[in-house]
């Protein structure tokens, strides 16, 4: 084959730095358009971006070639310096170090859209360590439990 076709879909999610509430109404859908913007200029096809105050849940056609790894430096380095430029009194704004991203079946894909398009009304009754804790156990990931908010 010629050439390289993919369809890696990815449901992604990173907060804030020490999960500070940092995406206020001021910041927020701006962006979140910023980031999904990035992804498809790194070649990616954004499908939605989206979140409360304190995190970002992102759900994307991964590029075919970049990496989960150097895709998520980019987009959060990238977003982090724009939102600085931006806002020049944000800038102590940044993003935590880590990341996580779990595959998305294209049969499931319009069941995540709602879970992301729904944050603000998910996160009323759940925390977002509570939250990252269940994908990891419901993808089967191993974790230790010392590591995973530092």
């Amino acid at each position: 084959m010629s050439h390289t076709y993919t369809n890696i879909l990815i449901h992604a999610l990173f907060s804030t730095k020490d999960r500070q509430p940092l995406l206020t109404p001021e910041i927020r859908d701006e962006a979140f358009r910023y980031l999904g913007g990035t992804i498809n200029e790194l070649g990616g096809q954004s499908l939605l971006v989206n979140g409360p105050r304190d995190h970002v849940h992102m759900l994307f056609a991964q590029p075919r070639t970049l990496s989960i790894a150097d895709l998520m430096e980019r987009v959060k380095a990238h977003s982090s310096g724009w939102v600085k430029a931006r806002w020049p009194n944000r800038r102590h704004f940044g993003w935590q170090t880590g990341y996580a991203a779990f595959s998305v079946s294209k049969s499931h894909v319009e069941q995540v859209k709602r879970y992301i398009g729904n944050q603000e009304e998910h996160h009323r009754k759940v925390s977002f360590q509570e939250e990252v804790l269940a994908f990891l156990k419901k993808q089967g990931v191993e974790y230790d439990p010392r590591y995973v908010f530092v």
